[in-house]
């Protein structure tokens, strides 16, 4: 019992990935309002950025700089570097979800404009659902 709570302490990082993930779903799928739905997708999208890079760092690693005549006569031993991908990967999700919260803002305040509201209910009844 006593490893089981060890472990799950020493991985407190990942626990704290998966309450920010619930909050930003529960906020996609709970709330009415349009905006506080944006907002739980950034919180869940910023929760996954953050649980990828953290999986993708190691400690004591070095940076994935390899000198390349040492790496032909010595070889390269992997388990001292960090690898980039996740690092690089979570760089192109940044652009994308930032991207992606700048249409969503500009077809809010379009739809603000044409059903004044953002209540998910409101805009419903007004189309006629």
């Amino acid at each position: 019992m006593e490893q089981l709570l060890s472990e799950i302490v020493a991985k407190y990082n990942y626990w704290i990935y998966v309450v920010l993930m619930m909050i930003g779903f529960y906020a996609m799928i709970g709330k009415r309002n349009l905006v506080k739905k944006l907002l739980g997708m950034n919180i869940f999208q910023t929760a996954i950025i953050l649980f990828y890079v953290s999986i993708g760092s190691k400690r004591g690693g070095g940076i994935p700089i390899v000198d390349k005549h040492a790496a032909m006569l010595h070889g390269v031993d992997a388990t001292g570097v960090v690898n980039p991908l996740p690092h690089v990967l979570m760089l192109t999700a940044i652009v994308v979800s930032v991207s992606v919260t700048g249409v969503a803002l500009a077809i809010l305040i379009r739809i603000y404009r044409k059903y004044d509201t953002l209540e998910e209910d409101e805009i419903l009844e007004k189309i006629g659902r």
